[in-house]
């Protein structure tokens, strides 16, 4: 369980194909040297299980499930991560409950730059919108953010400064992909609903 808060961005050093999936390999010295093999960290977003720790690096191993589901499969040596540890038991909840289990992939369809300050409209699959709404929380590459606007193709939020800064929404561009995560109890509220339907 994560909060979606980053802490930190990490460096990809290599994509190791290891057929039918690869070895991910990330350098982030702080957190590599508080981490240990068999921990759970979110990659931009996505909860994968620490196989190696080396010096400032450590490594993942990612299937075809999680290549084809996430914007991982996109990831080369030089790109930028999120990285954020699995919660312990008593920590602050700085954002909301984010369990790592990607629910789709989007990208981002419009960015508006207010000085320091911007407002980004991301596209995703129609069936994501039954999960969201004003004011409510979704991870986005394991950001935790208050969605704006909601409407059945897209939706909208506002970042400050401070997250253009530490993470790596801060150089997207128009047309790049995220991993979506929705609000854990929207889930639940939708499958109550649906199961109202059901025949006994």
């Amino acid at each position: 369980m994560f909060s979606g808060i980053v802490e930190a961005l990490g460096t990809v050093v290599d994509v190791i194909s290891e057929p039918p999936g690869v070895r991910l390999i990330v350098k982030e010295p702080r957190i590599a040297a508080e981490t240990r093999v068999a921990d759970s960290i979110a990659v931009n977003g996505c909860c994968l299980t620490v196989i190696d720790v080396q010096g400032e690096t450590f490594a993942f191993q990612a299937g075809p499930e999680t290549l084809s589901r996430t914007n991982l499969g996109d990831l080369k040596p030089g790109s930028r991560v999120n990285l954020e540890r699995s919660l312990k038991v008593g920590d602050r909840l700085g954002g909301h409950f984010v369990t790592g289990h990607i629910d789709d992939v989007g990208f981002l369809a419009e960015r508006q730059d207010f000085g320091e300050w911007s407002r980004f409209w991301f596209r995703i699959p129609r069936r994501l919108a039954k999960q969201m709404a004003p004011k409510g929380s979704i991870a986005v590459d394991g950001v935790s953010l208050t969605i704006v606007d909601s409407e059945p193709d897209r939706f909208s939020v506002a970042l400050i400064p401070y997250t253009l800064a530490v993470t790596t929404l801060g150089p997207m561009k128009v047309g790049d992909k995220v991993n979506l995560e929705t609000d854990i109890l929207a889930k639940y509220v939708e499958r109550q609903l649906e199961a109202q339907h059901w025949v006994s």
